[in-house]
Order: structure tokens, then sequence, then C-alpha cells
């Protein structure tokens, strides 16, 4: 008797199960990134604003700083913490105080990260530039 077995291995594969499982991850993945609070610096990008254009215009406080650590505040040698005193008397008089952080090349990061607390600190506009594209300040 030629009895032949008829179990033949069966190519396909189930599908149902994969699905299953991408849409759960994806619902997790969609969940879970709208929780997410990026820790990022709030920057004010140029464009329109809804200020009005009448208010009084007032000069930014420029602050350079050398490749020794040497700080100039608005052309005059100065010491951090004379440019706090300088800040928070500002502050104290003046609704908007802004500072230029003008730093020239290879200066320590921790002089320039100083002057970004103290702006910080007295919540200060504060603007760093590149001492080749910076013009003196007029006032």
């Amino acid at each position: 008797m030629g009895m032949k077995k008829r179990t033949k291995v069966s190519a396909e594969f189930n599908m149902s199960s994969l699905t299953d499982i991408i849409f759960l991850l994806l619902i997790f993945f969609m969940l879970t990134s709208s929780m997410v609070i990026p820790n990022a610096l709030n920057l004010r990008l140029p464009g329109k604003s809804s200020t009005p254009k009448n208010q009084p215009k007032f000069t930014p406080t420029e602050v350079k700083i050398t490749r020794g650590g040497t700080y100039y505040l608005n052309g005059d040698k100065a010491t951090r913490s004379q440019i706090e005193k300088v800040v928070r008397a500002l502050k104290k008089e003046q609704t908007k105080v802004s500072l230029i952080i003008v730093p020239d090349d290879n200066t320590p990061t921790e002089k320039v990260v100083g002057i970004l607390d103290i702006a910080y600190r007295y919540q200060v506009d504060a603007i760093m530039t590149d001492p080749k594209d910076r013009a003196p300040i007029k006032g």
C-alpha cells in the first residue's frame, strides 16, 4: 500500500498579530510624544509684532569681552559685578533693557555665560554678535 503523506509545509505568514503590535506601538508613541516638553531656549524670531510703534526709543547696553576675559561696558572697562549693578539699575528705571554681548574670538566660554546668566536673572534681552559684524553703538 502506497500511502503518501499529505502534510505540506505552508509558506504563508499570518500578518494580523504583527499589525496589532504595530498599531499599539503607533498609539503609544503618539501619546507619549504629545506629553514631552522640549527643554529649549525661548527665542524670538524676527517678524511682525503686535507691539505699538510709538514706544519710546531705548539704547541697548553693549558688553564686550576680550580674549583675556576683560569686560567693557559701553566702551569702559568694568568687572562682572559692576555690569550686574548697571543691569539691575537699568531694569529698575526702564521697562525694556537689552544687552548686546560682543565676545572676541577664543573668549573663554565661562565669561560669556556669566553675562548671559546676569541677563537671565534680571530678565533682560541678550543678543550675542560677532565682533566683525558689529558697528559701534551711537548714543
